[in-house]
């Protein structure tokens, strides 16, 4: 939690948000449809939408969950302050950057958060055999640096920008992957669950290197915002022999403003109850607890959601 300010806007939410809908059957009142913003097929996003799709079906709860695949995070983020999605999966720095109206974003966006689900690592890789060593090396190169509207470009940028100038390629990842076995880029970026699958497949093909980025943790904290911590990417992960630092940044779930707090608190119910099932195909070890899921920075929590977890806190 973030401290008194944090708590209080728990105990307002609390009293502002409707009864649950634990009581109703599926019968008893229209089923509530929400469209979720995940993210590209065969991605963390779209897995993890995909299970909560399922696990809201085989509740007794009058909701429906309709994955729907994007590019991810920014093109989540503005699929949901312009009403084509009631639920979206981002990257917590760029759900920073659309609250306050920063960088890709014009205006403040109109969207809170329900949890903070998981986090994702930037992954950095290259061919072990290639002449990149270090992230400077990058400069004046091809490097695939994430799809347009994904959260991993703007990681990406970011680092590049610190970094040096880099030729950017603005591929999603199956096309990264596709691009580094080729050799049509010295590297690419990927922002995302532990392991992630294309990775270590690809790992099993050819001998790759993954940079350490946790050198830019503080420089980007500092620039932009916290939402940036230092994680590790743990030896035996990809084949890799000794631990790598990187980047971590949290992801959240969020909706629109005017969804129903009580709808918000069934789906949170759901989400916690399932959450195991959640995060299986998303990523290794990851657990969610609520004194995890509520820390969401300067993105406001859904009241219905600030109610769950006064619910919980007791």
């Amino acid at each position: 939690m973030n401290g008194p300010s944090r708590r209080a806007v728990l105990s307002a939410g609390f009293a502002a948000a409707a009864a649950p809908l634990g009581g109703c059957s599926g019968g008893s009142r229209p089923v509530r449809r929400l469209r979720l913003a995940t993210g590209p097929e065969g991605g963390p996003y779209n897995a993890f939408g995909k299970a909560l799709a399922l696990a809201v079906g085989a509740s007794d709860l009058p909701l429906e969950v309709i994955p729907v695949s994007t590019a991810a995070s920014v093109n989540n983020l503005r699929s949901l302050d312009e009403g084509s999605a009631e639920l979206a999966l981002a990257m917590a720095d760029t759900a920073e950057d659309a609250v306050l109206g920063r960088d890709t974003f014009s205006r403040p966006a109109a969207v809170t958060a329900l949890a903070r689900v998981y986090v994702n690592y930037t992954h950095l890789v290259v061919p072990s055999d290639g002449p990149v060593r270090t992230v400077t090396d990058l400069a004046g190169r091809p490097v695939a640096a994430g799809a347009t509207g994904s959260g991993v470009r703007v990681v990406a940028q970011r680092v590049l920008r610190a970094a040096g100038p880099a030729d950017e390629r603005p591929l999603g990842l199956a096309a990264s992957v596709a691009a580094l076995r080729e050799g049509a880029v010295d590297a690419l970026f990927w922002s995302g669950g532990v392991p992630t699958p294309a990775l270590a497949g690809l790992a099993r093909e050819l001998p790759l290197r993954f940079l350490p980025l946790d050198a830019y943790v503080a420089p980007l904290r500092e620039r932009y915002a916290p939402v940036y911590t230092a994680v590790t990417l743990p030896a035996g992960v990809y084949g890799l022999r000794e631990p790598v630092g990187t980047i971590g940044v949290g992801n959240y779930l969020l909706s629109r403003t005017d969804v129903e707090p009580d709808v918000v608190r069934a789906l949170l119910r759901v989400v916690f109850d399932q959450w195991r099932d959640l995060l299986r195909e998303v990523t290794a070890g990851a657990r969610l607890e609520p004194r995890f899921a509520i820390s969401t920075g300067r993105v406001p929590l859904h009241p219905g959601a600030s109610a769950y977890y006064r619910s919980v806190y007791g």
